[in-house]
């Protein structure tokens, strides 16, 4: 059993769902582990370390501690936490305003890479949000498609991960977080708005380095702790969306396209354009 919330008597009061995903589902979805509702009944700590799973929990009354990657977070009602729990952690209500909490443990393929790009968005342990109501009612979801016998269920499940990791996100976003100076920050706006109308010609560092009076390296660095990508990722990405237009809406040539897009030639554009999408550019063309 998981033991993220200790059910000692007289402790906490809870309810809770432990879910066995499908074969299909641990190797395809996004997957539940546990899905509950405590309120405490007494202050204690409770400490996990080593599981393979991701926790978001809502406070939704009191308030608490959690020690989490070194660090000790005051919650308080309203409050978000979200943490991978293969990282040691301890959690502990306050004694004078006991919390009561919604939890939900879950994994999935990728959840690696997502909690990263979490994290690289600004996203911290724990977090205040507009959105509570929000959080709440997908729990809420959870746990009733978690409690019945549907038996697309599994696809359900998945479906309201999904729609917790986008809140998630949205709350994620917080590239002030990132050391930059409020002059570099706005330098960095200012340059990406360049490359969105810009990307159709050929751009390189030095020149960004030259228009913006901004050291390159430094400017690969921050520009890659803010957005959580590279300037020539981000521009492909940009080109690479133009491109899939033009093949699907234009009978221009794969060198057209190229030059159109900003690349150097037709051949690194079908390398680039097979890394992103997996298909070569004219493969695309016939799908479509």
């Amino acid at each position: 059993m998981d033991e993220f919330f200790l059910n000692l008597p007289k402790m906490v009061q809870s309810t809770r769902v432990l879910y066995t995903a499908s074969f299909f589902a641990r190797s395809s979805l996004l997957y539940l582990q546990e899905i509950g509702q405590l309120a405490a009944l007494k202050s204690h700590t409770s400490r996990r370390s080593g599981l393979s799973s991701y926790l978001c929990f809502l406070v939704e009354a009191g308030s608490g501690t959690l020690e989490y990657n070194g660090r000790k977070y005051e919650l308080k009602t309203g409050d978000i936490a979200f943490i991978d729990c293969l990282k040691s952690y301890a959690h502990e209500s306050s004694q004078d305003d006991l919390w009561t909490l919604r939890w939900c443990h879950f994994n999935g393929i990728g959840m690696a890479d997502v909690y990263k790009k979490y994290c690289e968005r600004g996203g911290q342990p724990v977090l205040q949000s507009k959105q509570t109501e929000k959080y709440k009612e997908l729990m809420k979801r959870l746990y009733a498609i978690a409690e019945g016998q549907d038996y697309v269920r599994d696809m359900k499940i998945n479906a309201a991960l999904s729609q917790i990791l986008i809140l998630l996100m949205e709350d994620a976003w917080n590239p002030e977080t990132v050391q930059t100076s409020a002059k570099k920050r706005l330098e960095l706006q200012n340059i990406k708005q360049y490359l969105d109308d810009h990307y159709t010609e050929k751009i390189t560092l030095d020149q960004l380095s030259a228009e913006f009076f901004i050291n390159k390296h430094y400017l690969t660095k921050i520009f890659h702790d803010t957005y959580g990508m590279t300037i020539i990722s981000y521009l492909n990405q940009k080109r690479i969306t133009q491109a899939k237009h033009l093949l699907r809406f234009s009978d221009m040539s794969m060198e057209e396209i190229a030059a159109k897009i900003g690349m150097t030639d037709a051949n690194y554009f079908s390398r680039t354009f097979n890394k992103v999408e997996g298909v070569r550019p004219s493969e695309f063309r016939k799908m479509w």
